[in-house]
């Protein structure tokens, strides 16, 4: 088994109030309604397991869940979402998460940055890695991107040209 890792930031404005993407991002009913490959979220106070379609990596069909400790954090200036992997007791799950939402007032609506890791251990070599993660990267950008997509038709707004920046 081995872990394979990728990083990928983003952020945009988004013409829509900040209170009304905090309430799309801390829903766990409606987030897998907009995230593509998400099938489901369940919650137990601040820790949600998320449930993924079935993938296939290089042939290895995989699918993925994974327990995250969330933390909100609500505050007049600017509101975060940090996220951490933590697998009950006893148990090991193949894939997690790490990462933040970032959300502040900005001109023309909302300041959304988001940063996220994702790792799964998979029974490949590490040779595999450099198609492995080219793999995850196109996976997350295009999740990403269709996420969105939905979370702006949801929200009934807009992207302000010119804001997005993906790293």
């Amino acid at each position: 088994m081995n872990r394979f890792t990728t990083t990928t930031e983003s952020e945009a404005v988004v013409a829509a109030e900040r209170g009304d993407i905090w309430a799309v991002l801390t829903d766990p009913e409606l987030l897998p309604r907009l995230t593509p490959l998400l099938t489901s979220i369940e919650t137990d106070g601040d820790r949600w397991r998320w449930s993924m379609m079935r993938l296939a990596v290089l042939g290895v069909g995989i699918q993925p869940t994974f327990t995250e400790r969330m933390r909100f954090i609500d505050g007049p200036e600017e509101s975060r979402i940090d996220f951490t992997h933590e697998p009950p007791a006893d148990t090991h799950e193949f894939t997690g998460a790490e990462g933040w939402y970032r959300l502040r007032d900005a001109e023309g609506g909302t300041h959304l940055a988001i940063r996220l890791t994702l790792h799964v251990e998979l029974p490949l070599s590490r040779l595999a890695f450099p198609a492995v993660v080219g793999l995850m990267n196109v996976t997350l950008q295009r999740t990403g991107d269709r996420f969105v997509t939905n979370l702006l038709r949801h929200l009934d707004a807009d992207e302000v040209p010119g804001s997005r920046v993906t790293r």
